[in-house]
């Protein structure tokens, strides 16, 4: 038994430490071991964090949890910084998601960056994002949380900026790192203020008082008192607003697109926008004692879905489609934390993993094939040469639009049915929004799938020529993903929401409880489909499918009419509600109007007007009354003397 256990300890230090030293392999050793070496050593790590993860899961799920320190870093008074694991089905669950999705990128790389020169270094970072993300969800202590929070920001940065000859690159990583600084800021709050009140950093110990705390507030203004536990998961929140991409922090996501696509899968897909989902779910002990910022996370999730989804609609940009399709669908997982519904929340993050990165790796094989090409109104009839990309392609659409039996259909209906549940304060704005959503999805997904391998071929004649699918490197993820996006959600449903797959690892309060309800009527996997095919919501998503193919394929002439007749509906839509134009006026040229007025006060005006060159007008001053009083003349200095003793007698006498 003892020896079990200290295998399992082994296999669990594997998970996060195989990746890492693949990374390093890859970085320093990259041009001795070439770019075979470098491909070879990382995707080794990841499958062998990936084998790891899975053992570790069939474990979990045999009764065998964890949660202790691996490394004791330092210690002050009582509090100590340590380094641990909790391993229970929620963080094994996330590991095994993660590992997969990145095994599935790094394979992928080995096509799509193949005349790269950055070859070896990108998967040097692809590998170091994987392990910073296993840090972060395999912690059992808020210190470790923050640095596997701030390592994949910081790695984030680079491979959105790792083509750094392209200024669009280099102002989106920066935007990105400056965007989740604010998050980050609200968050590092929140776990200063979880340290104060309950003098700990460690999950166990935090979530064993919290019931004691519900009560406690705390006055930021003098007469106004808050909860410190709503006070507390909002700041977290906020943290989970900057690296989720939630309104109005949303605006780095986008933007985003700007690095290889292989990064756009596995930072939007299983990894760094999941990282809020995870931690908010992570702290259900903490959010169920305030229904306060419940309804703040409810709201913003409901604004991000709906309003997000709009976006996805005119963009032409084959990725930032599917970059707006994440934002909306991160969207739906906040509605689901905030309606309580965090299992939900977690089974909609684990189906979205595999068809969104499908969906990203898919766009990246016809990126190849369009030779860099990212504008969907030069694509076209792509279908009859690329089959592979395009019908994995199929199956991660009707996964996105919640179609059955596919993978979204079984999570995004159950959030819809959370949010319709939940009494809470903003419940009716969030079930519209996501409502709503629903047919917006359905929408621009259909649209970039009949835009880009539908209809006339639009592409120039030398891309044309070469149309060819993608090699095999390329086109054996998007199958692997396929395969989770069709069975995922039917294997996991009853078990992840209805059963006791996650344990003690999320917690509800019974009065919050909108999942025993749905519970109650839940009679298995057949009724639930037939019951979803008679619900709203199957019925809105045919109906954003079929309006998208009757704009794009029947009356493909109606969009351009459409677009000129909404006004300044387009305009604002366009311009992406002016969040960029806005943080460019306020924030970005307010903080060059601050550091202007900062040069021409503090520099110019008192630096070097008062100091240094009224010092030296001073030093100025002074050498012309002493040039008029150093004459030459024996008399001046004997009358300044008379002059000065006289002075002095007197000084003398008065005293």
């Amino acid at each position: 038994m003892v020896a079990n256990m200290i295998d399992m300890q082994n296999l669990y230090l594997l998970v996060p430490l195989a990746p890492l030293a693949g990374s390093i392999l890859a970085g320093f050793l990259g041009r001795v071991i070439g770019r075979t070496g470098s491909h070879l050593v990382t995707i080794l790590g990841v499958a062998l964090s990936f084998a790891a993860s899975v053992a570790i899961l069939n474990d979990v799920m045999h009764g065998h949890t964890f949660n202790g320190t691996v490394y004791q870093w330092m210690q002050i008074g009582s509090l100590k910084m340590q380094v641990g694991f909790l391993i229970d089905p929620l963080s094994a669950m996330m590991m095994v998601v993660v590992t997969f999705v990145s095994l599935m990128v790094h394979i992928y790389t080995i096509g799509y960056m193949a005349d790269d020169p950055g070859y070896q270094r990108f998967f040097c970072y692809i590998s170091l994002f994987t392990f910073s993300m296993l840090m972060l969800v395999m912690s059992n202590n808020f210190m470790q949380l923050f640095f596997g929070w701030e390592a994949v920001g910081l790695v984030s940065y680079l491979l959105i900026g790792f083509w750094f000859t392209k200024p669009t690159a280099i102002y989106a990583n920066l935007k990105a790192f400056l965007v989740n600084r604010v998050g980050d800021f609200g968050f590092i709050l929140g776990i200063g203020l979880i340290l104060a009140t309950f003098h700990s950093l460690d999950y166990s110990q935090v979530f064993g008082q919290a019931q004691n705390m519900a009560s406690a507030s705390i006055s930021l203004i003098p007469g106004d008192p808050w909860k410190v536990m709503s006070l507390i998961c909002i700041l977290l929140f906020v943290g989970a607003m900057g690296k989720s991409a939630q309104f109005p922090l949303h605006v780095w996501l986008p933007d985003s697109m700007e690095g290889p696509t292989p990064i756009s899968a596995l930072i939007h897909a299983a990894t760094m926008v999941t990282a809020g989902i995870f931690m908010v779910a992570r702290m259900s002990p903490l959010f169920e004692l305030s229904q306060t910022a419940r309804s703040v996370v409810l709201v913003i999730g409901g604004i991000t879905a709906l309003f997000m989804a709009f976006l996805g609609v005119v963009q032409f940009d084959i990725k930032r489609v599917i970059a707006y399709s994440t934002l909306s669908q991160l969207g739906y997982m906040t509605v689901a934390l905030g309606a309580s519904a965090y299992p939900v929340a977690i089974f909609h993050l684990m189906t979205h993993a595999f068809f969104k990165a499908l969906l990203f790796l898919a766009a990246g094989s016809v990126i190849i094939a369009m030779h860099h090409e990212q504008d969907m109104r030069k694509m076209g009839g792509l279908k009859k040469y690329m089959p592979i990309t395009y019908w994995t392609c199929v199956v991660g659409s009707l996964a996105l639009c919640g179609i059955p039996p596919f993978a979204g259909f079984f999570s995004k209906d159950a959030i819809i049915e959370a949010a319709s549940l939940s009494t809470i304060p903003g419940a009716g704005f969030a079930h519209f929004a996501v409502l709503a959503g629903v047919f917006v999805t359905a929408l621009y997904t259909f649209r970039m799938l009949f835009m880009t391998f539908h209809g006339k071929e639009r592409m120039d004649h030398h891309t044309r020529e070469h149309l060819h699918e993608s090699p095999w490197v390329v086109t054996l993820p998007l199958v692997l993903l396929a395969i989770p996006s069709v069975l995922a959600g039917f294997m996991f449903i009853r078990p992840m929401l209805f059963g006791s797959f996650f344990g003690s690892s999320i917690y509800i309060a019974p009065a919050n409880n909108v999942l025993a309800q749905m519970g109650s009527h839940f009679e298995g996997i057949g009724p639930f489909i037939l019951e979803g095919v008679s619900a709203p919501p199957f019925w809105i998503a045919l109906a954003g499918i079929l309006t998208a193919w009757y704009l794009y394929m029947v009356n493909t002439r109606l969009p351009e009419v459409i677009r000129q007749k909404s006004g300044w509906i387009y305009t604002v839509l366009d311009h992406k509600y002016g969040f960029d134009e806005f943080n460019d006026w306020f924030f970005a040229g307010g903080a060059r109007r601050f550091g202007r007025g900062l040069w021409k006060f503090g520099d110019v005006t008192v630096i070097d007007g008062f100091f240094v060159n009224g010092a030296a007008r001073v030093v100025a001053l002074c050498s012309r009354v002493m040039r008029l009083v150093q004459s030459g003349y024996i008399y001046h200095y004997a009358f300044a003397m008379i002059i000065g003793v006289f002075a002095l007698i007197s000084w003398f006498v008065h005293g």
